[in-house]
Parts: structure tokens; sequence; C-alpha cells
């Protein structure tokens, strides 16, 4: 039944995240093959990074209905991309709930897999995350690498919370439902209210002669 509820999930992430692709290609002005693009790429891409490392099956060569979710994602993103007034916000709040899926659905395809724990934690952190990276540097916008709000961290804390709360035997569902929440709550949190982390500041260097 979870399993099934996983799957669910891994399809409305990759929808979630195909609309951000295609949003972010309405921003550009592209034609419907942009949208296409940016909308399967974005889709697909962290879970695709996944597997191969993985060296498991790639999720959307062994379901090509991923892609065709992606496809119509990108198609109605197209005919309706100009009823949102700020199209920006629809993406950093599509974005924030595709993260929080992401987060599980990999962290739980690397257990499911034989993987350690630190690794599911990795490759939950790393399938969330990616897909939003390819987007702004395929639409060139500014990478959210480059920005101070909180977002990798959300995606390593979720990740930390549902890998966590397996390892003392809670059940599965309680674990993501909390793992999705944490990764959820931090980004929003950082949308809304700017949260970020310390950042690095130059300090003057020592003369060790």
């Amino acid at each position: 039944m979870l399993a099934q509820s996983l799957t669910t999930l891994d399809y409305i992430a990759v929808a979630v995240f195909a609309i951000t692709g295609a949003l972010t290609a309405s921003r550009k002005e592209l034609d419907l093959i942009g949208f296409l693009w940016l909308a399967i790429v974005t889709g697909i891409g962290g879970g695709t990074f996944r597997d191969l490392l993985l060296q498991q099956p790639v999720f959307w060569i062994k379901e090509p209905t991923y892609i065709i979710v992606a496809t119509v994602a990108a198609v109605v993103v197209y005919f309706t991309a100009h009823i949102p007034q700020s199209r920006y916000k629809w993406i950093l709040w599509l974005d924030a709930i595709g993260l929080a899926f992401v987060t599980i659905v990999g962290a739980d395809k690397a257990i499911t897999a034989g993987a350690s724990p630190v690794i599911a934690v990795v490759m939950g952190m790393l399938t969330a995350s990616l897909g939003g990276i390819i987007r702004d540097i395929l639409g060139h916008e500014p990478s959210i690498l480059l920005k101070r709000e909180i977002y990798i961290s959300a995606a390593l804390v979720g990740a930390i919370v549902y890998v966590a709360t397996l390892s003392i035997g809670a059940p599965q569902i309680l674990g993501a439902l909390l793992g999705a929440a944490a990764t959820f709550a931090l980004r929003a949190g950082a949308i809304t209210r700017g949260w970020s982390l310390p950042t690095y500041r130059p300090r003057p260097g020592r003369d060790f002669r």
C-alpha cells in the first residue's frame, strides 16, 4: 500500500517539477519544443541521476508514463501560463512541493536498492535538488545554489528525518509524512521569511612567518 503511495508521489513530483520547468520556459518566451524540453528534463533529471548512481534501471525508461506526465504538464502550461499573475511565485511554491515529495521518494528508492542510511540521505537530497538546478541552468535563471535561501539543506533535513524515523522502527508512512513536512516547512520559511544558513565571511589572513 505504501509502495503504491510512494509511486503516486513520484508521479506527482515529476508533474510538479515539469510544471516549474514549463513555467520557466514561459518566462523565457520559448516555443512548444522549448517547453517540452525544459519540463521533461526538470521533471526527470534528479531521478535519472539517482538511478544511475545506484546502478538501478532508470525509472522513466522502465516506465515511460513519466515522460507522458511531463509532456502533458508542458502542453497544459504552454496554453495556460498567461493566467497566473506571478509565474515566478508559482515556480517557487510548486518547486517546494516537488522538493518535499522527491526527497522522500529518492531516499526510499535508495533504501530499497540496499543502500546504507547515509547514502539514502544523500540520494534523497540529490534527487530533490538536481531537477531545480538543471531547470535554472537551462533556463538561464539565477541558480538556487547561489542563493542564500534554504533549499538543498531543506531536502537534506527531510531525508534525514525520513531515514532516522525508519531506523528507530517507526511506521514508514509516519517517516514519509514527517520527512516531507520538514522539507516543505523549511523551504516555505525560506520563501516567506528569507530563512538562510550563516554564510562565509572573509577575514584578514594571518602571517605565519
